[in-house]
Parts: C-alpha cells; sequence; structure tokens
C-alpha cells in the first residue's frame, strides 16, 4: 500500500492519543465501524506502541504510527505493526529511513523549501502540520498552487466543523484531526 493509498482509505484520519491500552481496541472497532479505517496513533505516551500492536488485529483497521520523530522509534513502530508512519516534520534522515523500509510515509511540511526538500527525497505526499498555525486554508492555497503534483492531509486545529473547508480544496485528500475521539 502506498501512502497515496491510505490518504485515500476515508476523508479523516483520525489522530489518537492512547493512555490506557485497554481502550485501544474497542476504539479502533467504533472507528472502523464508523468508516474510518485509516488510524494514526501517536507516539506521545507510554501506552502507543502496545495500542499499535492491538489495534492492528481489529479487522478492516490500517493502523499507524504519528509522531515519528527519529529511526529507532521508526523502527518500534514498524515492529509493532503499523502499516504507515507520519511525522510532524521532514528530516532527510528519517526520510531516507522510511523509503528504505519501504513503508508509506507521510511527513510534516510547513513551508515552500519543506516541500522541494521531499520533492527532492521522491515524496510527493504531505502532512500541512500544524495547519491553521501555519496560515490555515489561505497558506495551504498559496503553497499548492506551484506544487501541482503534491497532495496533502493538513492536521493541527483541524475540527468537526471545519473538515468539509479543507477537503474542498483540490490537493487535499484527507484531513486528520482528534476531535472524533477526544
Amino acid at each position: 500500500m502506498t501512502i497515496d493509498q491510505v490518504m485515500r482509505l476515508a476523508p479523516v484520519i483520525p489522530v489518537i492519543v492512547i493512555d490506557d491500552t485497554a481502550h485501544a481496541v474497542p476504539l479502533a472497532v467504533q472507528l472502523v465501524a464508523g468508516g474510518m479505517v485509516a488510524l494514526e496513533v501517536t507516539l506521545r505516551t507510554p501506552a502507543a506502541l502496545d495500542a499499535i500492536r492491538a489495534m492492528a488485529e481489529v479487522a478492516g483497521a490500517v493502523v499507524g504510527a504519528g509522531t515519528v520523530l527519529n529511526e529507532t522509534q521508526l523502527d518500534a513502530a514498524i515492529d509493532a505493526g503499523a502499516k504507515f508512519i507520519v511525522s510532524p516534520g521532514l528530516t532527510d534522515r528519517l526520510a531516507r529511513a522510511a523509503i528504505e523500509r519501504g513503508i508509506p510515509f507521510l511527513p510534516g511540511v510547513a513551508t515552500a523549501a519543506d516541500i522541494m526538500r521531499g520533492l527532492d527525497l521522491g515524496l510527493d505526499r504531505f502532512k500541512f502540520f500544524p495547519a491553521v498555525a501555519n496560515g490555515g486554508i489561505p497558506a495551504l492555497k498559496a503553497l499548492s498552487s506551484p506544487f501541482a503534483q503534491v497532495r496533502f492531509c493538513p492536521t493541527g486545529g483541524i475540527t468537526a466543523t471545519t473538515a468539509a473547508d479543507w477537503l474542498a480544496l483540490p490537493s487535499v485528500v484527507c484531513v486528520g484531526g482528534s476531535w472524533m475521539t477526544a
């Protein structure tokens, strides 16, 4: 599966913070039943890797790891069963490691230089992060203009109320948000 295929599984990718592994499977079952099959579990808590392991067993769930900051976390997430990787930023080292391991990778970008660095690495799908703090829809429209081949998953400040506005942009494939699990 490519990152584009993951992004097209549903218009919303839940960004999930799990503090208690006991909640992982019931949450995954509910989200998948609601049509949200790509699930991003952030590596922000000690329970995250165990949650990925548990959620990966839920039928229909495509579980990824978010907030991946380095190669060590990348490998731990893959070992836990993550099917895709999301990072808040783009570094050459992490991008090359993800490419080398053959795992779909969605790095965060906020500037034209970030996007150009990603394109140089062969990437053309990005997380626009933090979306609202980086100028919101006007900023993404401006970035999309010179990078017509690039597609985005805006995350950071997206709400149930604003998701449709973001999804209406031609360069946006999906949005990420935590509102459905908060």
